[in-house]
């Protein structure tokens, strides 16, 4: 049997991984400043992350949904702390199209509707609605299209008030920095003005933050900027620093009924472990300021090359645009400098490292960034 060949892959086999560094099968060091798609939240084999998630395999690894489980509750009870959002309910899935398919169906749920708001350059994930509302038709398939999606320009006020006037809208689903489409980052206005007309509609505002969230802006969700507060958070990537964890957090006007909502593997115990690491990482070791400090000094720097169209983003989830005569520097970096990003199309190279991220680290990838733009 051979693999299922969808994915372009560098012909790079990584063995071993610590922090910010990863190393090939030929020993070769790799700055990785990707993290597996903004997934390495804590950095690379974290020692506190290893033995909680050692210890918990030696006790029990896996139950379903119907037992209680203690470290549920401990998690749900440090999220709250972490992220503020402290009367909120937690939902545990495993993904964060799951946790993005959870939010939706919860919205429609709560009120009744079927219209979703959604926006160009949009990725919400690859499973039937949350594929719906990504704004790429080459991944959607004929059995995934739905008139229910309304798609509406980036940013423009105007279209939103008027989709609200025409449609009887369930909910508005937003990244509060897209990462696919680009690194744009949605300013505090319009974020306020979704959460107004939300507010005026009996809308539901679902803050897509399984990017973008658990500290990476230098907040814990990038939606906090704006002084709102959202109905639905989902969360993933960066939530188990590589342990498959999804999980969507749920305002307190919506009521649980048995049965609405579920899931075998969600919240299972070696996820709630990992999730809980991740956590008191965060929190012991002050990761969501390092990542406004460090993401601050590398866009700083950054905008002093002439070289660039544009540098954008918050904290340690940066997009660097280049001119098409300088498409060549991120195969480059990786090449030749054995520095790991990422990228979206056409010419915009993504910085998403671990929130340990250094200011050396830092410092390497400008000196190597430096020699290929000159």
């Amino acid at each position: 049997m051979k693999l299922f060949d969808v994915y372009p892959v560098n012909d790079i086999i990584i063995d071993k991984a610590a922090g910010s560094n990863v190393w090939d099968d030929k020993g070769t060091e790799y700055l990785d400043l990707y993290g597996g798609h903004a997934v390495i939240s804590i950095g690379h084999t974290n020692p506190h992350y290893v033995k909680r998630l050692t210890d918990q395999l030696h006790k029990v690894g896996f139950y379903s949904n119907s037992v209680k489980m203690p470290l549920q509750e401990e998690l749900a009870a440090l999220l709250g702390k972490v992220s503020g959002k402290t009367d909120y309910q937690l939902f545990l899935c495993n993904s964060g199209a799951e946790a993005n398919e959870n939010a939706l169906k919860l919205a429609s749920f709560y009120n009744g509707k079927k219209k979703v708001i959604a926006f160009r350059k949009a990725f919400h994930g690859r499973t039937s609605l949350a594929v719906a509302a990504t704004d790429n038709p080459k991944i959607v398939a004929p059995v995934n299209e739905t008139d229910n999606i309304v798609f509406l320009p980036w940013e423009d006020e105007a279209a939103l008030e008027a989709a609200f006037k025409q449609h009887e809208v369930s909910s508005v689903i937003i990244e509060g920095i897209q990462g696919v489409g680009g690194i744009n980052v949605a300013s505090e206005s319009f974020l306020r003005k979704i959460r107004s007309l939300c507010d005026e509609h009996n809308a539901v505002f679902i803050a897509d933050s399984v990017q973008c969230g658990y500290g990476r802006s230098g907040k814990f969700f990038s939606h906090d900027f704006a002084g709102i507060d959202a109905d639905i958070y989902s969360m993933a990537k960066g939530m188990g620093n590589g342990f498959p964890i999804g999980g969507i957090i749920i305002s307190p006007k919506f009521k649980a009924v048995h049965g609405m909502l579920g899931t075998t593997f969600g919240g299972n115990h070696l996820a709630c472990a990992a999730a809980l690491a991740v956590l008191e990482v965060i929190e012991s070791e002050k990761l969501i300021d390092n990542a406004a400090n460090v993401g601050a000094y590398l866009m700083e720097e950054l905008k002093k090359f002439s070289q660039v169209k544009e540098v954008r983003g918050r904290g340690l989830m940066i997009g660097i645009e280049m001119p098409e005569e300088l498409a060549h520097v991120r195969k480059n970096l990786l090449g030749v400098h054995k520095i790991f990003t990422g990228e979206a199309k056409p010419n915009v190279i993504r910085l998403l490292p671990s929130l340990a991220l250094t200011k050396a680290h830092a410092d390497q990838f400008l000196e190597a960034f430096r020699k290929e733009v000159k």
